[in-house]
């Protein structure tokens, strides 16, 4: 099981990061040792700058490579939702460094996952709303309607390179208003009305 990443998939986001908008999908990997399904979150002791990323997730149904972007729909039928935590102190050394963000992104239990998914037909992906609260305040919301790339569009491009396989998760990007969690934190993540998790720092 893999799990991809998508980053800058939002304009809003690409912008508070002071990033360029990107012109084709940006992807990076985290291994499986990076999912985390529990109720409380311990900070790693290696940053001082988590940050939450919410994310909608693209669970793969079945394998595919070099798939036409007419077909990419018949590739995943469950949609979830999750967190990519990311050491922002240590993103940016490595991005000052010139160097790979693995440490940043690709740590144990930075992948945080709900333990339920939608079915895609349940959901209207051409304007489903998804969000994140932190103690009880929304610090994140965004629409699939405003992805530069639509869930379609990335599977066909990412799948030129990788082989897809059913059971890989697809991380499609964070909306604005990403920031750091401290100890006493309580996360809830949400698709439409639905809280798909609940979990707290410490």
């Amino acid at each position: 099981m893999k799990i991809i990443c998508i980053g800058r998939n939002y304009n809003d986001h690409a912008k508070e990061m002071n990033s360029p908008v990107p012109t084709e999908p940006l992807y990076f990997m985290k291994p499986d040792t990076a999912i985390f399904r529990e109720k409380v979150y311990y900070i790693p002791d290696f940053t001082n700058d988590l940050h939450h990323e919410i994310e909608l997730v693209v669970k793969i149904s079945k394998m595919g490579k070099h798939i036409d972007l007419k077909n990419a729909g018949n590739y995943y039928e469950e949609i979830g939702l999750g967190i990519d935590f990311t050491a922002r102190d240590i993103q940016q050394v490595c991005k000052e460094k010139g160097l790979p963000w693995e440490k940043a992104k690709a740590f144990d239990n930075s992948a945080l996952l709900a333990n339920e998914f939608f079915k895609k037909s349940d959901l209207n992906l051409s304007n489903t709303v998804f969000g994140l609260r932190k103690n009880d305040e929304t610090v994140q919301e965004g629409n699939v309607k405003d992805m530069i790339f639509s869930i379609d569009e990335i599977i066909c491009y990412i799948s030129k390179f990788v082989t897809l396989k059913p059971g890989d998760l697809i991380y499609t990007g964070t909306p604005q208003g990403v920031s750091a969690v401290k100890s006493g934190d309580k996360l809830e993540g949400y698709i439409e009305s639905t809280t798909l998790f609940s979990v707290e720092i410490k």
